[in-house]
């Protein structure tokens, strides 16, 4: 069910995801704008109507393409779908220019590189004065662009906010569910991608399902463990923003992480991978999360090998023999 109130939306960022976001709304009745920080891509994508980072899927005849950020002066709700490395300088530079009262729907899934802080603190301090959404869950851009249905969550201490950006994206192809819980849905969004990217390696290695399994288990305990100490809610865990993404990102051979995965644990370097892949986030975050583990003294051993392979030289099968010999541990409470 799609809700009667249109509104106008400028989608900052016309990559994959941003333009797979912009036909979902365009089809939902918004007037839509999308922005790209490139005024050759802007002009390529409105001579074309195609998007060739999703295979030439068409874009709307009546879709405002540019890169004039003034076009996003009446906006009433802006998605920030630009590379987590470009969510900074994206928000500062559109201070100025959108509404006080314009809702902001992050859809970078990372954190800052720096401080560790999750991008809706680094939002509200670049765009003061508005209220702030995270849009997070198991979305690969390629099939939301096929209109293939796919559930997300919208989380933000705003609940007008967060309702906001659920009746807009609500529809045929997106239902979106809404939560309170900010910290760990932006966390379950930035860790799955350090363990998407091992569980790539893992394939690359020519390990079998089970190793995969274990890798997504043990990493979503990671994540939790992490999450918990950041004061999140541990049921968000086991919900779309974390198990939900997390799956799809460990399983897909269209996912990103993935892919580099793949390479590195074939032998090529994680700087040749990041060459031949392009923006993969798990690589960006795995020392930022591995930052914030020992802030928290929490341990994630997962993210440690991932940055041992991917930055101090490891072998991705020392890395495997490194895990499977850890101390015994105990899963759960034994019954005595």
């Amino acid at each position: 069910m799609q809700n009667d109130r249109k509104l106008n939306v400028a989608v900052l960022g016309s990559g994959a995801w941003g333009s797979a976001l912009a036909c979902v709304l365009h089809k939902n009745g918004h007037k839509v704008t999308l922005w790209s920080a490139f005024e050759d891509e802007a002009n390529a994508l409105a001579a074309t109507r195609k998007s060739p980072l999703l295979n030439g899927a068409p874009l709307p005849a009546d879709m405002n393409i540019t890169a004039d950020k003034q076009a996003a002066a009446d906006a009433e709700l802006a998605i920030l779908a630009v590379p987590s490395f470009a969510v900074e300088q994206t928000a500062a530079a559109f201070d100025a220019t959108l509404p006080e009262n314009c809702v902001i729907c992050n859809v970078a899934k990372g954190l800052c590189t720096d401080s560790g802080l999750p991008f809706s603190e680094l939002i509200r301090a670049r765009l003061t004065g508005r209220d702030v959404v995270t849009l997070s869950g198991p979305s690969l851009a390629d099939e939301v662009a096929r209109n293939i249905p796919t559930a997300v969550v919208a989380a933000s201490k705003s609940a007008d906010a967060a309702r906001l950006v659920q009746d807009a994206f609500s529809g045929d192809v997106l239902r979106v569910y809404v939560s309170d819980d900010e910290i760990g849905v932006q966390l379950g969004g930035a860790v799955k991608n350090v363990i998407a990217l091992c569980a790539g390696i893992s394939d690359g290695l020519g390990m079998g399902d089970n190793t995969k399994a274990a890798l997504i288990t043990r990493g979503m305990t990671e994540i939790t463990r992490l999450g918990i100490a950041m004061g999140a809610q541990a049921e968000t865990f086991s919900g779309l923003s974390c198990l939900g993404d997390l799956t799809v990102t460990c399983m897909s051979p269209i996912s990103r992480n993935h892919r580099a995965g793949i390479l590195i644990g074939k032998g090529v370097s994680a700087e040749e991978a990041m060459k031949q892949v392009g923006t993969v986030e798990g690589y960006h975050a795995a020392r930022t999360v591995r930052m914030l583990a020992k802030k928290h003294g929490v341990e994630m051993p997962i993210t440690e090998e991932c940055c041992k392979v991917c930055f101090e030289g490891s072998s991705p099968k020392d890395a495997i023999i490194r895990l499977m010999s850890r101390p015994k541990k105990q899963e759960s409470p034994l019954s005595r």
